[in-house]
């Protein structure tokens, strides 16, 4: 079982995550609006509303817990991955691995105001799928962030592709599958 949440400028629509829950066709992907989204049909997610996400997120995965009869995989593409990151490292138990479409590595054109503070507390295996053309981050700045988790890690590059990781679909749900096998 997979939950997959949106980007700050999308929803549990967003043509990305319709996509790579296709492409994982007989597992069941479970594609979540973030708290912030469910209040406001449009516009991004304000600075406080991250802690209302993560909360969110974790009353969705212990619902999934209760009912799931194998792993629960949480993840989600830009925003959303991040924040299923930091709700992962806040509750190592939470989640049996994390899927990150896009992660927002730092702004664009700010690489030094990086998001990776809680990384080093991740314990589940993560998986990266990044586009080689993402202003969020270089595959460079993401494979050096992703040695400060001491968990099992891939980085799945995607040539061309930039943060929106079109067509992408079905090289995510590829590495999904190999890496969590």
């Amino acid at each position: 079982m997979l939950l997959l949440t949106h980007g700050a400028g999308s929803n549990r629509n967003a043509p990305l995550l319709v996509a790579v829950a296709k492409e994982l066709e007989g597992i069941e992907v479970i594609r979540y609006d973030l708290p912030f989204r469910q209040q406001r049909p449009s516009g991004p997610p304000r600075p406080t509303d991250s802690a209302r996400d993560r909360e969110g997120l974790r009353d969705k995965m212990k619902e999934l817990r209760a009912r799931a009869n194998g792993p629960v995989y949480i993840g989600g593409v830009s925003y959303g991955g991040r924040q299923a990151s930091m709700l992962a490292a806040e509750e190592p138990g939470i989640a049996d691995g994390l899927l990150l479409l896009s992660y927002p590595l730092h702004p664009p054109g700010k690489p030094t105001q990086l998001r990776t503070a809680h990384l080093p507390n991740l314990r589940v295996p993560v998986l990266f799928v990044h586009g080689s053309r993402d202003p969020f981050g270089s595959l460079e700045e993401i494979a050096a962030a992703i040695q400060l988790i001491p968990s099992r890690t891939h980085l799945q590059p995607v040539q061309g592709a930039g943060h929106d990781l079109k067509g992408a679909a079905k090289i995510a749900a590829q590495a999904f599958r190999e890496f969590f096998k």
